[in-house]
């Protein structure tokens, strides 16, 4: 990109490049070679997304299946919260997208079993064994070959190390003081290369949000450091309507060593029979969920170790499959487990593993329809960052990749029949981006701690177990730090860190608030008042 700030215009816009974005961006390449899209990823290499790092598997179908098998499995995990058209739209057309695009078109490498054909595991919560896996990397597998046909297609531009500052909108930014009277709509976004600190003005037809989800405004997370709600602070921002946002997935089991960043242990685990372990080595699951055990939905695993951990003063549990099933079986299935863990001197082949919950997924985010509409003209979300209603209250194992996969694969199709109502603004009404007079870099100091400061309040007061006492000191907190933060963005030379800080800032706000304005437990939030 230049040195200098550019006006680019495209036809559609996409913000992120995992599974959703980059299906979404794969079917319209395909269907109209004549299409401009513009893919924008902040990470420096386009791997690096939630996607990546997914590595249970992906819903596909069992033997013994069925799309109202899969719909229940859906709905009991959901709390019974779940929008069912989205549910019903899920278990429909997502075991045939997975087997024509995944397995068919782009032959991602899944597992296979002694017939050659793909292997199928059974995770929490699912009634049947439907999972596929490319053995404990499933994310990386799928990720790998989707950048590599959005690299080779000559028609989408893939930019890297650009971060989306925000959303336009023409009653927030255009020249025109008339277009505040009308209906709010997307017509791009600013975005900032990292490489040299310019801003450019991205102008297209429609914009699509595949930005990923916000588990770094917790203090533990399975997620990468680029997890910081951006996508859910634009789009509110910019008007959109956020729905669900007090429903953030705990993973139960992560690595737990002192002082270090967690890292996901897979509950494909536990659907090969791992059980959990308190500090005095005993199996408790039966105690807290007696007909599920270790393959209870998530939630409901996550608070059993918190409440296991608060009884035995323990700040771990202990998560054993060395017990269960062979060590060279282990290591074979989960390669990628058994060489994190070694790095810290464990091994899950010969005893069994120290684990924590640590935030993990968001259900909710931007409202979207069964298209990924959202209520903003030409926005639509796809992924983590929307909430389609398809996970209700508590998403089921290996959902995550389905549901980008289908949303992605329909927002694509919808907007391939209605691209033609729609224009590019006129370029003169859209001002460039006005930097701020201020030369001044900001400083690391200042966002490293008000960045700890949003996880700490995070994690301590809008966690697990939650209270009207802790969401309420946690909004007092958050609004206050959110003014400064502000005024911190306004006064400084605008990098990448300083844009995280204030997405996270905000998002966390929306989760809290959410959580506080909600007294009823369902799913993943808990409240204890």
């Amino acid at each position: 990109m230049s040195d200098t700030p550019e006006l680019i215009q495209c036809d559609v816009l996409i913000i992120g490049c995992g599974v959703a974005g980059a299906t979404a961006a794969l079917r319209l390449a395909a269907a109209d070679p004549n299409l401009r899209i513009v893919v924008l990823t902040k990470a420096e290499d386009p791997l690096e997304s939630n996607t990546y790092y997914a590595q249970g598997g992906i819903i596909y179908e069992g033997e013994d299946d069925s799309p109202a098998q899969l719909a229940e499995d859906l709905v009991r995990a959901g709390d019974g919260m779940n929008n069912r058209r989205a549910v019903e739209i899920l278990a429909q057309e997502g075991p045939r997208l997975v087997r024509e695009l995944l397995i068919e078109r782009y032959q991602v490498p899944f597992t296979l079993d002694a017939e050659a054909i793909p292997e199928r595991t059974r995770e929490a919560a699912h009634s049947t064994s439907r999972i596929l896996h490319v053995n404990d990397a499933t994310g990386r597998g799928i990720q790998e070959k989707l950048v590599a046909a959005l690299r080779a297609c000559p028609t989408i531009e893939l930019l890297t190390g650009m971060y989306a500052v925000d959303l336009l909108t023409p009653a927030h930014h255009s020249l025109d003081r008339l277009a505040i009277y009308e209906p709010l709509s997307c017509v791009g976004a600013y975005a900032l290369d990292s490489a040299n600190g310019v801003v450019h003005t991205i102008l297209a037809r429609v914009t699509i949000l595949a930005s990923g989800g916000l588990g770094q405004i917790f203090l533990h997370t399975t997620n990468p450091e680029g997890a910081t709600g951006d996508g859910l602070a634009m789009a509110y921002r910019a008007g959109a309507r956020i729905l669900n946002a007090e429903y953030v997935q705990f993973h139960p089991t992560t690595f737990y060593h002192r002082g270090q960043a967690r890292f996901l242990i897979s509950e494909a685990l536990r659907g090969e029979g791992a059980r959990l372990l308190n500090a005095d080595g005993e199996p408790f699951m039966h105690n807290y969920a007696p007909e599920w055990k270790e393959l209870a939905p998530r939630d409901v695993v996550a608070r059993s170790i918190h409440r296991e951990m608060l009884r035995t003063g323990a700040s771990y549990v202990y998560l054993d499959i060395a017990s269960v099933m062979p060590a060279d079986k282990i290591r074979e299935r989960f390669p990628t487990i058994c060489q994190s863990c070694a790095e810290y001197g464990a091994d899950p082949a010969k005893e069994p593993i120290p684990v924590v919950p640590a935030a993990h997924y968001f259900c909710g985010g931007v409202w979207v329809d069964e298209w990924g509409r959202t209520d903003l003209q030409r926005l639509y979300a796809i992924g983590e960052v929307s909430c389609t209603g398809v996970h209700g209250a508590n998403r089921l194992g290996s959902a995550s990749l389905l549901e980008g996969l289908v949303w992605g694969y329909r927002a694509a199709g919808h907007i391939l029949d209605n691209l033609d109502a729609w224009r590019l603004v006129p370029a003169d009404t859209i001002p460039g981006w006005q930097s701020t007079p201020s030369s001044h870099a900001a400083d690391p100091a200042l966002v490293e701690h008000d960045m700890a400061t949003i996880k700490h309040s995070m994690w301590y007061y809008v966690g697990l177990v939650r209270s009207r006492r802790r969401l309420e000191r946690a909004l007092r907190d958050l609004n206050n730090l959110r003014q400064d933060i502000d005024a911190f963005y306004h006064a400084v030379r605008l990098d990448p860190a300083i844009i995280e800080l204030r997405n996270a800032a905000q998002a966390a706000i929306v989760v809290a608030r959410a959580a506080w304005e909600n007294r009823e437990s369902h799913g993943c939030h808990y409240r204890e008042d």
